[in-house]
Formats: C-alpha cells, sequence, structure tokens
C-alpha cells in the first residue's frame, strides 16, 4: 500500500510560483506552504488544519502502526482511519491523535438491516491526487466518494462531509487508539440532545495522564446511534455509555437525518477540564456553522504568522520549503487552557489564570538550540507566554518542564533546557522583572537537585565527582543513572553556564562561581589522545573499549557518538579549540567529520541526514558547521551551511532530512536561510553564515524593521565578499539580537570564491 508522488498542493503551487512575480512582498504566504512537506521520510509532520500554537490539530491517522507514524499519518500509506483532533508536529514517540472522526459510506437500504459494521469498513480508501491541505484548511475525496474537509479555530475542530447521493450521513466516532502504546483508561459519550454528543478519552502512553474531554455538534439532526463491539457487531446505545481500562474504548456509528443534499457539518470542542469546558469553547469560538468562515479566518491568522519573516527569493522552490518551514515553527507548543483560563494539570487539579493563556509541548532538548531563539526574534510576545506557562508547570508539577505534554512530564531526553530558554528570555528583557527570582530559583533547584520533584540520572554522580561516571559508582548501581554519560555531562555543563550568567546578573558572586566551575566540566571528558570527548569511569580511567564512529544506545552518548557530540562545547569554543590544537586544527577536524568519516555503524533510527558523521536529521549536530567562524575560517561554515540547505530540506514530502521536533528542523532553515544561527542558544549572539535568499525582512516592535539584502545571489555564489550594515563596513562574523532589534539594513554581497580576510574580527 505504499504510495510516492509529489502532493497536488505541490503541483498547484509551482503552478501559482510561475505565474507571479519573484516577490511575495505583496501577501499570499500561504500559498508557499504545502503541509505534505515533511509527511514523507522521517520527517513525521501531519498535513491537518490548525492555528498557530491551536489547541486542535484535526488531521488524517492512517490505518496503520510505526516509527513513521509518531503524528498518525505518513505519506507511504493509502488507507484513513479518520481525522483526530490532535496531534504532534514531528516527534520521534508517538501520542495524542485523540478525538477520531471518520465518514463512512451507509447506502439508505443498509440502514434498515445493519446488524454489524466489520474493521474493514472502519477505514477509507484515497489517492495523493485528491487531497489537498494549506495551512488551517486539509481536503480529501475519499475512494467511496465522501468529500472531506477540515478546518480548526484555537480550540475547536470542525468537519464538512459531502456524501455520494443515496448514501445516509454517517460517521464512526472513535475513543480507541490505532497502536499499541497508547493505552486508553476510560471513555464515554453521551448524547445531550437532538444535535450534540459529550465525552471524552483518558489514556496512557507518552503523556501517562492524559484526559481529553469533548463536546460535538452536527449541522444535520442525529438519528441512530450505535455501539461497535470489538468484533464488529452493533448493539443499542441508550443515550449514554462509559467504560474503563479493563474494557475496550468506544467506537460508535452515529447516523445523522438527510437534509436534501446539504453537507453534514460537525465542529468538536476540546478541553482538559471537563466537557463543560469543551462546550465553553465550541460556542465561543465557533457558535455558528459558516465552515469557509472559519477557514477564511485561519487562512488570516496564518498569514500573519508567516509574515513575520517576509523573503524575496526567484526561486518559488526556496519560497515553498522556507515558508513551510516558518509554518512548521508555529505549530507547536500548543495552547492548553480553556476560553476561561482554566487547565488541568498532571495532578488532577484545576488551576485558572484569567491573564495568561497556557501552553504545553515545550521538546526543549530540540527547540532550545534553535526554535527558542528564532521566537525571540519573531514572536518575542509568545515568548513572554510560554515563559509565564513554563514557570505555570513548574509551579504545577514541581519541577521546570523538561519535555512537557499535555499537561504532563515525560521526562524525555537529557539534562535541563528550561535552563537556557529561560536566561535567554531574560536576558532579552522577555521575563518580568518581577519574577527574576522566582525563575532564578526553580533553575538552581533543578540544577542542584532540590526541589519537591527530582529526576536526578545520576546529577548527584555528576556533581560528586565533577563529571558523571561512565561505570557509576559503588553506591549507585542502576545503569541508567550513567548511561550516556558524555552527553549528559556536556548539557548539564552548559545549562549550568547559562545559570551562572543570570547569577552574575542577579549579583549571586558565590552561585556564579559554583556553576562557572560546574560549567568547565567537558574538560574532564576531553581525552587528550583522541582529541574527542570521551566516557570516564569512577576511578579517573578511560571506559574501554572506545569506537568513537559508533552510535548505538549505551555508549556513552544519546542518539549519537564520539564524534557528533565532541562539538557541544557551545559555552566555551576558545577552550574547546585550544583541546583540539587550536584554531587550525580545529578547522581541519571539523573537515574531517563532514568529509573524511564514513557513515557506518549507525544504529538510531534518528540519527539521519548524514555528511559523513554529520548527522543534520538529529539536533546535537545542528550548530556544528557554524563553528568554523570561531576558528577564522567563515567561508568554510558558508559552504557548509549552503550544502546543507540544498541536499538536506527541499520541498517534497520527503523534505526533512529527520524529525522535525516540534519546530527545531525548520527553525535551522529559516535561520539559515536568512543568514544566521545561534551556536550558543543564549545571549543573543548570531553566527553568520550564506544566506539563502534576495531579501528578507523581519518586522519589529515599536514599527521598526531589519532587513537583509543579498547581491549576487545564486546558487554557485555561496562565499561572502563583503558586509555592509547601516552603511558601515561590517567584518564580523557574528550579529548581535540587540542590532537586530535597533532595526536597519544589512547588504551581504555573495560570490563564487572564498574571501579568506572578510569576516575575521
Amino acid at each position: 500500500m505504499r504510495l510516492s508522488g509529489i502532493s497536488a498542493l505541490t503541483v498547484l503551487a509551482m503552478v501559482f510560483a510561475s505565474s507571479c512575480q519573484k516577490t511575495e512582498e505583496k501577501g499570499n504566504l500561504i500559498q508557499f506552504v504545502d503541509p505534505f512537506i515533511g509527511t514523507g521520510g522521517h520527517g513525521h509532520t501531519f498535513p491537518g488544519a490548525t492555528l498557530p500554537f491551536g489547541m486542535v490539530q484535526l488531521s488524517p491517522d492512517n490505518n496503520h502502526e510505526g516509527w513513521d507514524w509518531c503524528s498518525g499519518y505518513h505519506y507511504s500509506w493509502d488507507t484513513i482511519a479518520g481525522f483526530s483532533h490532535t496531534h504532534i508536529s514531528g516527534t520521534g514517540v508517538p501520542d495524542l491523535m485523540d478525538i477520531r472522526i471518520l465518514p463512512v459510506e451507509l447506502p439508505v437500504a443498509e440502514k434498515e438491516k445493519l446488524s454489524s459494521f466489520p474493521s474493514n469498513r472502519q477505514y477509507a480508501l484515497f489517492s495523493h491526487e485528491d487531497e489537498k491541505a494549506m495551512p488551517g484548511y486539509y481536503s480529501v475525496v475519499l475512494k467511496n466518494g465522501i468529500h472531506a474537509e477540515l478546518t480548526a479555530t484555537k480550540r475547536t475542530g470542525m468537519h464538512r462531509y459531502t456524501f455520494v447521493s443515496g448514501n445516509i450521513p454517517a460517521v464512526v466516532l472513535d475513543l480507541g487508539s490505532l497502536v499499541s502504546w497508547d493505552k486508553v483508561k476510560g471513555s464515554a459519550v453521551k448524547k445531550e440532545g437532538s444535535d450534540l454528543l459529550s465525552g471524552y478519552r483518558f489514556s496512557s502512553g507518552w503523556a501517562s495522564n492524559q484526559k481529553v474531554f469533548f463536546r460535538m455538534q452536527s449541522s444535520l439532526a442525529l438519528s441512530d446511534i450505535w455501539l461497535i463491539g470489538h468484533d464488529g457487531n452493533l448493539s443499542p446505545f441508550t443515550g449514554e455509555a462509559i467504560t474503563n481500562s479493563n474494557q475496550p474504548a468506544l467506537k460508535v456509528l452515529v447516523t445523522f437525518q438527510p437534509d436534501g443534499n446539504r453537507p453534514l457539518l460537525i465542529k468538536t470542542g476540546i478541553s482538559s477540564v471537563s466537557t463543560d469546558g469543551a462546550g465553553n469553547n465550541l460556542f465561543t469560538e465557533n457558535p455558528g456553522w459558516d465552515f469557509d468562515g472559519i477557514r477564511k479566518a485561519a487562512e488570516i491568522a496564518w498569514e500573519e504568522a508567516l509574515g513575520s519573516i517576509r523573503i524575496t527569493s526567484s526561486d518559488t522552490s526556496i519560497l515553498r520549503t522556507f515558508y513551510t518551514a516558518l509554518y512548521h515553527a508555529f505549530i507547536q507548543p500548543n495552547l492548553y487552557s480553556d476560553v476561561t483560563g482554566e487547565y488541568r494539570t498532571a495532578g488532577d487539579e484545576i488551576k485558572k489564570d484569567d491573564k495568561s493563556e497556557m501552553y504545553y509541548t515545550f521538546s526543549l532538548w530540540d527547540t532550545f538550540r534553535g526554535w527558542h531563539p528564532l521566537m525571540t526574534i519573531i514572536a518575542p510576545d509568545k515568548v513572554r507566554a510560554f515563559m509565564k506557562a513554563m514557570m505555570a508547570h513548574y509551579h504545577d508539577f514541581g519541577v521546570l518542564p523538561k519535555w512537557s505534554l499535555w499537561g504532563n512530564e515525560t521526562w524525555c531526553m537529557i539534562a535541563y533546557h528550561s535552563v537556557p530558554v529561560l536566561v535567554d528570555a531574560w536576558e532579552k528583557g522577555l521575563i518580568d522583572t518581577s519574577l527574576q527570582e522566582e525563575v532564578y530559583k526553580a533553575m538552581r533547584e533543578v540544577a542542584m537537585g532540590e526541589g519537591p520533584k527530582r529526576n536526578l540520572e545520576g546529577l548527584d554522580l555528576y556533581m560528586k565527582y565533577g563529571y558523571l561516571p561512565a561505570d557509576g559508582d559503588a553506591n549507585r548501581q542502576s545503569k541508567e543513572d550513567f548511561d550516556e554519560s558524555v552527553s549528559k555531562t556536556l548539557e548539564w555543563a552548559y545549562d549550568d553556564w547559562c545559570i551562572a550568567q543570570m547569577a552574575k546578573g542577579l549579583g549571586k558572586e558565590a552561585d556564579y562561581a559554583l556553576f562557572m566551575k560546574r560549567a568547565e566540566a567537558y574538560r574532564l571528558l576531553a581525552d587528550p589522545s583522541t582529541r574527542l570527548m570521551r566516557p570516564r569511569n569512577a576511578d579517573g580511567s578511560w571506559a574501554v573499549p572506545f569506537r568513537p564512529e559508533v552510535a548505538q544506545h549505551g555508549n556513552g552518548y544519546t542518539e549519537g557518538n564520539a564524534w557528533q557530540y565532541s562539538w557541544f562545547v557551545p559555552q566555551d569554543i576558545p577552550g574547546l579549540m585550544e583541546f583540539m590544537g587550536g584554531k587550525d586544527r580545529f578547522a581541519e577536524r571539523l573537515d574531517t567529520l563532514f568529509d573524511k568519516l564514513k557513515a557506518e555503524d549507525i544504529h538510531f533510527p534518528d540519527v539521519t541526514g548524514l555528511i559523513g558523521q554529520y548527522a543534520h536529521g538529529n539536533e546535537p549536530s545542528h550548530h556544528v558547521a557554524y563553528l568554523y567562524d570561531f576558528a577564522g575560517k567563515p567561508w568554510k561554515t558558508q559552504e557548509r551551511v549552503r550544502h546543507i540547505m540544498k541536499v538536506m530540506y527541499s520541498d517534497r514530502p520527503d523534505g526533512l532530512s529527520g524529525n522535525e521536533d516540534c519546530g527545531q528542523m525548520s527553525a535551522w532553515y529559516v535561520l539559515s536561510a536568512i543568514g544566521f544561527y545561534p551556536v550558543n542558544p543564549c545571549g543573543g549572539v548570531y553566527m553568520l553564515g550564506s544566506p539563502l535568499v534576495e531579501r528578507a525582512e523581519i518586522p519589529l516592535p515599536g514599527g521598526k524593521k531589519f532587513t537583509i539584502n543579498v547581491k549576487n545571489q545564486a546558487p554557485e555564489n555561496v562565499y561572502i565578499q563583503s558586509v555592509v550594515l547601516n552603511g558601515k563596513p561590517y567584518n564580523k562574523s557574528f550579529l548581535e539580537h540587540a542590532t537586530i532589534l535597533q532595526g536597519g539594513e544589512m547588504e551581504i554581497v555573495l560570490g563564487k570564491s572564498p574571501n579568506t580576510t572578510w569576516g575575521l574580527e
């Protein structure tokens, strides 16, 4: 059942772009977005309807389970099991896909003798030729002739189903799970009137205590309702049904009273709080039946979001790749609080905040690197809200978020990367001064293993030895405490450096000294014989055997190997260069990484997008190409970055080289395409690369704007010849956040050959 090909929207975008001017400054930015990009390969994105940072992501789910179906949908499949209301964009672990609706074929003559609804009727076939998606809208004509259309508000999903003449409007409402990892702990459906159903789905998956309530209204009156058993047999529905964790989740066949040829509209509000909360969301945000009006409002919201960076390019594939990347960057985190300000905590407590919206789905191990710095430039008001949400999580859960999802903490990945995100926001003035002491307290607690909740994962050993021993110690022999020892040590050390910066700014000199000392932990794992970061035992000996090109679980690294992780010392690049033998030797070792090492012994599905041993499909490598700037060879950064953009991104369904990871993969492209990227994500310094666009304009608060004009843009012109900033020659290979916020104009001249004298200040 595997398929291939270019999406219908990509074809339409090609036609549109070929007839338009090379600049998109006149608007219609959504025309350059193809939500099918990333749904193939290992991108793990979804094509359905959502709003920027919305609670609802209404999207199709294939009738299939597997790693490439983490978002429920993969471009290689040709079946749809339904359209569910929540999804995650581009992760390596699946979850959500809650409250699924599938329109089904039900001839009039069949209804009178209906006694079963077998499993082969609980999914539909489709072709990509009959599928369309754009921001805020998804459409498919199923092989059975039913035309399904989806759109959304922040907290509601809206369906429009047009049935073949002679068929009764009917849907399957499925509160179960398509995959084995998500256990349904309880489900309920209740008929509340002639056109209204409500209920809930409680589940334990990646989010261990997920509760989704819904209220669902139809434009056609409800007719007959049956419960579908696991064997497909139908049984009467008496108006309410409830299951617990020992029973299969509810699956309901619902028919509606036809009204001529009118399509069936269904609108669904969801909530973490209650069915009443879902109803409030529904009737506040989507009180009428204007599907096209809701779709238009979604388009307007997306035009505004995409307008946060306006680019010019004569290459329409670049426009499509760029604006789809920017679109993906605005999908998560997700709104979690109701219109009333209420939301549910992991402990089932209902909290309320009338002044600030609550957000969840913070994939911090991924997004702290580039996505969060991008948002401080293009969406600073949202950053303020996100920081408040992270602190609300701290109060609700007893610890800063690590990888938060739908009111839960998943404890996924390593380190405490709320820290660089919070400190960067603080340094950029995006955290209220009245909150800074509280923020610092929360960061210090997690770094010291204090506070009401702890996730030590060997942190006590790190504090005892100054690094995490690869073999633990006599008192701690649980392997999970010291597994991935090098990666944990390096990332903890970086987070500690970030805490030190805030400690210094707040006048906490003792803490500053403490955390700056911990920030040097990388030195204890720096093996002078290999010039790599290497696992070390508690007695100080190097762990053996040591195979630096092996990437597999338990080798000292997180989803990577020594060659990929040895570059992660963003807090002290001069110290890292000194360890590797100086600037020239440092650059040579970077060349070895890209050009001389073979892509072998990679046993993690996440480690993809390989150029030698450089792995662009996973986040630990994302800053590496920009390290040449520090070695006084910025032309090599320019060359590498342009090559990565060319070979690791495209406007096809398989156009992402690895998991999207809630916007980080796309944030790298967005930033690199306009010319810069933060090697150190905390502090507001961006290293210059080689812009891919001809012009980029970033609107700023106060009516200002920062513009980048690129001269001689061409595929072969990858090297910076000169830079002028606000009318003055600029010979630095970096750009500061404060410079961008002041507004102004940067002119970059490109050429075919390296200018080895530029960018050396």
